[in-house]
């Protein structure tokens, strides 16, 4: 038996028991249970699943299968850091998360992934029979992506860091464009795995050039600086008013009148810098980090 070569891959099995709950499948002499309610209608002689160890290190096959496997990377989201191990990774498994080994993230843990980013990842076993995460590398990127057009430039985007260099750091747009973003257009380094927005600001043959600081036109007026700078003072950068808070409490607070306030946080809101609940108005990271 040599799960090496079975975990995280789609295989079909001889059903060989059964109870209550689960059935039991047979794939190249090691025995998988499937939870008995993903198996509709007719009691079936066979069943195609993915096949993994669960969390309680006890083989599994689903047949809900997800897109990481073995030799197919797919896009997962980050639902665990631990600083000793590395990042899990949520592929769509109902009891087991991949993790990516810190071996293979980045040495500053400040530009770890954290808890909601994004990594595409494939499934690679070792000699222990444990499944990680491998992390796409850039020739698989280059097969994805698209090619550019020169009417893409000043074009908004939204994309996934994917490579962190000295250089730069590069993005994979929502579409599958990379990009290329210069130190100088940044006012931090994006975090691996980071979802960010950005503009066009250069078109090359096979990538784009791009900024995550905003256009001209976009800088912060004084009444939007004034707030910023309120929230940039909170101790949790969040503060108890927003565009649906008393006019007359707006004026006492900040000397403005509503309009301007309501001015104010949609160009805030605009630039990525705030973001708004029901019941407050509070900084985005971009926020915390603006000058």
């Amino acid at each position: 038996m040599n799960l090496q070569n079975l975990l995280g891959t789609v295989r079909e099995g001889k059903i060989i028991d059964l109870n209550k709950d689960d059935v039991f499948v047979s794939v190249d002499g090691a025995s998988f249970r499937v939870d008995k309610k993903e198996i509709k209608g007719t009691k079936p002689l066979s069943i195609k699943g993915y096949l993994y160890e669960n969390q309680e290190h006890k083989l599994c096959m689903t047949t809900n299968i997800p897109k990481v496997r073995i030799g197919r990377f797919a896009f997962g989201t980050v639902v665990d850091v631990r600083t000793d191990l590395g990042v899990f990774v949520d592929i769509g498994l109902p009891d087991k998360d991949i993790v990516v080994s810190l071996d293979d993230l980045p040495e500053m843990k400040s530009l770890w992934p954290k808890k909601g980013d994004r990594l595409m990842i494939s499934i690679k076993n070792d000699k222990k029979n444990r499944m990680w995460g491998e992390l796409a590398d850039m020739p698989l990127f280059q097969q994805l992506i698209r090619r550019p057009g020169k009417y893409m430039n000043n074009k908004n985007i939204t994309g996934t860091v994917i490579r962190l260099k000295l250089k730069g750091t590069f993005v994979l747009t929502n579409d599958y464009y990379i990009c290329f973003l210069h130190p100088s257009e940044r006012d931090r380094e994006p975090r691996l795995g980071e979802v960010v927005h950005g503009r066009v600001i250069g078109v090359n043959i096979d990538y784009l050039n791009i900024s995550l600081k905003p256009r001209g036109y976009e800088e912060i007026d004084d009444d939007a600086a004034m707030v910023l700078a309120v929230l940039q003072h909170q101790p949790n950068g969040e503060m108890s008013y927003n565009d649906k808070s008393d006019p007359d409490d707006i004026k006492q607070y900040f000397g403005i009148s509503k309009s301007s306030f309501k001015r104010a946080l949609g160009h805030l809101m605009k630039s990525r810098l705030i973001e708004q609940t029901p019941e407050s108005t509070k900084l985005t990271d971009a926020g915390k980090q603006h000058k």
